[in-house]
């Protein structure tokens, strides 16, 4: 994730977060299909309906999404709330860090989490 924010340190990356149960096993990096992508993020749906496919036949489930917010922080903005899907996981990589979040009817919560990949 860190590495594909890098590559693109002008626009937002994105991919999605697969899993079990909260935890995340594998990412799958995604192009950003969004109008202005230096300011949002939309997940290729070509890459969505593939991953939930795969979940569907066995593989594991799509438990979220990461994506970067360049020059900015870690944290969840105001359209990223307006696009969450309950009961997801958000990781953020910011200008100075990255972060993890669980979005549920009441909004953004931080979580904990040690990356490894």
């Amino acid at each position: 994730m860190r590495a594909h924010a890098a590559a693109f340190p002008d626009r937002e990356v994105c991919g999605l977060l697969l899993g079990r149960e909260g935890e995340v096993s594998e990412i799958l990096p995604a192009d950003n299909v969004a109008d202005d992508t230096a300011r949002r993020f939309e997940i290729d749906p070509a890459v969505l309906i593939g991953a939930y496919r795969a979940a569907r036949e066995g593989g594991p489930d799509v438990i979220g999404c990461y994506h970067s917010h360049p020059g900015g922080t870690a944290e969840p903005s105001a359209v990223d709330a307006a696009n969450a899907l309950p009961n997801s996981i958000w990781i953020i990589i910011g200008a100075r860090g990255m972060a993890a979040w669980h979005y549920s009817e009441g909004g953004f919560v931080a979580v904990r989490f040690i990356p490894q990949f």
